[in-house]
């Protein structure tokens, strides 16, 4: 298979998010109160494990990104006909063999991220196995792609807001909690509470490019939001997760941690989270404004506006939580 093809097939622009959001979790976790090294030193054993683990979620984006081709060939027949497979460039057999080889090298090397990091290749291995912490959130991720997109796992993309819920809990909390362990351990609320944040923007968000895809879906028997409710009712559905997460976010600023309720449940920069909750309130109801002005548009446009600025949403929430927690 040519190196062009099997970069057509991962889709590249679509790495980064899952790199972004590695990314702000293991910085999140450096700077929160969990680190558990108090002099917060950026170590080798750090950068090893945030620079193998921002790969290895590539990675693993990209294989999903192919298995979901192999799965959506009729449904790519009519919404996206210039794709690889669509065009009889690669074969479903070759398909496979990259998605797999994708799988494995996207997996196999997270079992040398341990927490705390350690120096040296055989004390990452042979470390106790509740360390292998972000392994096993990989591992969920990878089952959470087979279960969206496998009929012989329940191939949730074809039943509504599920479709919903099994993207947003990888790729929204478990992404976020995998980057945190790369740095310190999960067994805390903090990272999950972040996850839960970001879990809850996608379950609304990730129905935004479903309205262009309709045709292709239906014809591929997966009923998404539009299919079920029409475009104005799953608009209606999905508008509160624009805007609900980040209002949840000023409220977690001001909760205590239920395991230790001296502290904060979220230690980064209290005023820095709070401005960023409210920026993106306030954002998140100028894109539920666009959505709603005319629902009938979003069928008509490859990019709606409201794609691109929630998009950038996710992108920005990434970028500000990992800036709210260096500025502690």
């Amino acid at each position: 298979m040519k190196l062009s093809t099997v970069l057509e097939l991962s889709r590249p622009f679509t790495l980064l998010p899952p790199l972004l959001g590695i990314l702000s979790g293991a910085v999140c976790a450096f700077g929160s109160a969990h680190n558990p090294d108090p002099s917060r030193q950026v170590t080798w054993g750090v950068v090893f494990a945030v620079g193998l683990g921002s790969i290895c979620a590539s990675l693993l984006n990209a294989a999903s990104n192919v298995l979901n081709q192999i799965t959506d060939l009729d449904v790519d027949r009519v919404n996206k006909p210039s794709r690889p497979l669509v065009r009889g460039e690669v074969s479903i057999a070759s398909a496979w063999g990259l998605t797999a080889v994708l799988y494995v090298l996207a997996m196999v090397p997270t079992w040398w991220i341990v927490v705390p990091p350690r120096d040296g290749f055989a004390a990452r291995a042979l470390a106790p196995l509740g360390t292998h912490e972000c392994f096993f959130l990989f591992l969920g991720g990878l089952v959470f792609t087979l279960i969206y997109s496998l009929p012989s796992w329940g191939r949730t993309k074809r039943l509504g807001i599920w479709a919903n819920i099994t993207i947003a809990i990888p790729r929204g909390c478990l992404l976020k909690v995998a980057g945190w362990t790369m740095v310190a351990p999960s067994r805390s609320f903090e990272p999950w509470a972040i996850g839960f944040l970001f879990m809850l923007f996608l379950i609304g968000a990730a129905s935004t490019k479903d309205f262009s895809d309709v045709k292709g879906d239906r014809a591929g028997g997966c009923k998404t939001l539009p299919i079920l409710y029409g475009n104005e009712r799953a608009v209606k559905i999905m508008s509160p997760f624009f805007v609900l997460p980040w209002l949840v976010l000023i409220l977690f600023v001001f909760l205590p941690d239920p395991l230790a309720p001296q502290s904060r449940l979220l230690t980064g920069n209290s005023v820095l989270l709070v401005v960023l909750g409210a920026v993106l309130s306030i954002w998140g109801l100028y894109t539920v404004h666009l959505l709603r002005r005319n629902p009938d548009e979003l069928s008509a446009t490859e990019n709606h506006p409201s794609w691109t600025h929630m998009y950038l949403m996710m992108m920005s929430a990434q970028t500000g939580f990992a800036v709210a927690y260096v500025f502690v």
